[in-house]
């Protein structure tokens, strides 16, 4: 990675931190399914403005890619994203992004049974053991870096697994049979698949309420949507054309650094030594999960 890409990686981790901050900060609000499918519902309006703009862009209408990105959309962006919010209603922004960024873990894991070009090698093997054993250690030491320092419920860590396990399954999925495709348009299909599989079931199970929403929860919704889901995803596919995909994992080290030390600044979060060790623990299995697939 060059020197020029790393203002791009910073900006990037921070719109991705802050997102993050901004969604812990609005879970006293919002219901959490609520806030997911307000958030992408708002990010998808962003995606419909850049097709009524740009001249050379037109609604995707290949069979296709609507069967392949609705798919993406629900299970790769719906659950794990209302996992994730949900998650931080029982600990901080700081532990869920340390656990956030052992998902390549996850991911190498998996492709290595279900892609034959992403065998583990031995870097890959010491790197999973690294990433998957830091998040472990958060998890054994109970830790939830919340104000009041309660120890983790379980239900937070459980949470942010099923969130990386649908992830790493779609982004496998992705690699297989969507190479081909157009990567705003199956953005674009993804986020409305997810806001419709995500809206309904809101307004079923929860009072939608938003007389109870004060300004400033409303200023961290649509933070989150514009920068967090719409800007973020515009930026990182930015980054990888421009950059490379080493510009993608240097994001994921900084990511957390952000969500840490925003939440300790803005939410009184804490963030203690065993947070600082795992934190330690989960880049460099990163690291070597990254040098094993050079």
């Amino acid at each position: 990675m060059t020197v020029e890409a790393i203002p791009y990686v910073v900006l990037l981790a921070f719109f991705f931190g802050t997102s993050l901050i901004a969604s812990r900060f609005s879970v006293g609000r919002f219901e959490p399914l609520a806030f997911t499918g307000l958030r992408l519902t708002l990010a998808g309006l962003g995606s419909v403005a850049v097709y009524a703009m740009a001249r050379r862009r037109r609604w995707p209408r290949d069979h296709r890619l609507w069967r392949h990105a609705i798919l993406l959309g629900i299970f790769g962006t719906a659950i794990p994203m209302t996992a994730v919010i949900t998650a931080l209603q029982h600990q901080s922004g700081g532990v869920t992004a340390l656990l956030i960024t052992a998902s390549p873990a996850v991911t190498v894991l998996l492709a290595h049974f279900f892609l034959p070009d992403e065998s583990l090698s031995r870097l890959k093997v010491v790197g999973v053991l690294f990433a998957l054993g830091g998040a472990a250690l958060l998890a054994l030491q109970g830790e939830s870096g919340l104000a009041d320092g309660s120890q983790a419920s379980g239900i937070g860590y459980i949470l942010v697994l099923v969130a990386m396990v649908a992830s790493s399954v779609m982004t496998i999925y992705a690699r297989k049979f969507m190479q081909d495709l157009d990567a705003f348009d199956v953005a674009s299909v993804r986020m409305w698949s997810a806001a419709l599989a995500v809206m309904p079931l809101s307004l079923l199970l929860f009072d939608m309420d938003m007389g109870r929403v004060d300004g400033w929860g409303f200023f961290a919704l649509i933070y989150s949507a514009v920068f967090g889901t719409f800007a973020g995803f515009l930026l990182a596919f930015y980054n990888i054309k421009r950059f490379g995909a080493t510009a993608a994992a240097m994001t994921s080290y900084v990511i957390p650094i952000i969500t840490g030390s925003g939440g300790v600044l803005l939410l009184g979060e804490t963030v203690t030594p065993t947070m600082i060790v795992g934190m330690v623990i989960i880049v460099s299995g990163v690291a070597f999960i990254n040098r094993g697939s050079v």
